[in-house]
């Protein structure tokens, strides 16, 4: 498939490698790619500088939002939950129209400090804010419940046995995304129903936050035992 991964923190280049290695034609979108490009200092979690990360990465395009969502299949929003909605209005909504759109962000408050809260949270989520946004695109959460490295490497983590969740109204965007989720190994995908259940997923953020804390590393994830 053609694939735009909106966004050029951990997740977004984590998610843009791992696809085009699958062999997707994968195009990264952000806001000014000259100025993405250029960067040179490391990633806000340690990782390589963008300029590097590409270097070795070659084969992944890097052009606008609206320039990569323009050209897509289906599109990935690995964007800053709190900027996410505007991220997705520079990618312009006749871009977004009639596609897939797989939503992997949270909606965190860092206003009061760390740990973040959520806003929204409990009657909303930031999955049902991008469908009520973009009502053309065919929104599906999942992946927001682990960090980018077990997202795109679930084996890494008790040699793949946890669970993902998919939360979406369009069951056949659900099945495409659950086979992109297999062929990057996950193997219990758990169909949480519509988009209002992205609320249930969005909240497993602060327990997920506080577990972090406690084993000081990402590399963990849930498993729903049954």
């Amino acid at each position: 498939m053609k694939i735009a991964v909106l966004g050029t923190g951990t997740v977004g280049p984590a998610i843009a490698g791992a696809l085009s290695n699958l062999g997707h034609h994968v195009v990264i979108g952000t806001r000014d790619p000259e100025a993405t490009l250029g960067r040179t200092e490391p990633g806000a979690t340690g990782g390589p500088p963008f300029a590097e990360w590409h270097a070795a990465h070659s084969r992944v395009g890097v052009a606008t939002y609206a320039e990569a969502a323009a050209g897509a299949d289906l599109v990935v929003n690995a964007t800053n939950g709190a900027g996410s909605l505007a991220a997705l209005a520079a990618a312009g909504a006749e871009n977004l129209a009639g596609k897939v759109l797989i939503d992997v962000a949270n909606p965190l408050d860092f206003s009061r400090g760390f740990p973040p809260s959520l806003d929204p949270v409990n009657t909303d989520s930031l999955g049902e804010q991008i469908q009520r946004t973009f009502p053309d695109a065919r929104v599906v959460k999942t992946l927001n419940t682990m960090t980018a490295s077990v997202m795109v490497d679930p084996l890494s983590v008790a040699g793949g046995d946890h669970s993902v969740f998919v939360s979406g109204n369009d069951a056949g965007a659900k099945e495409v995304v659950s086979g992109l989720l297999r062929d990057l190994g996950h193997r219990d995908i758990i169909d949480l129903g519509d988009i209002t259940t992205a609320r249930g997923a969005e909240m497993v953020l602060p327990i997920w936050l506080r577990v972090w804390g406690a084993l000081g590393t990402g590399a963990f994830n849930f498993k729903v035992a049954r």
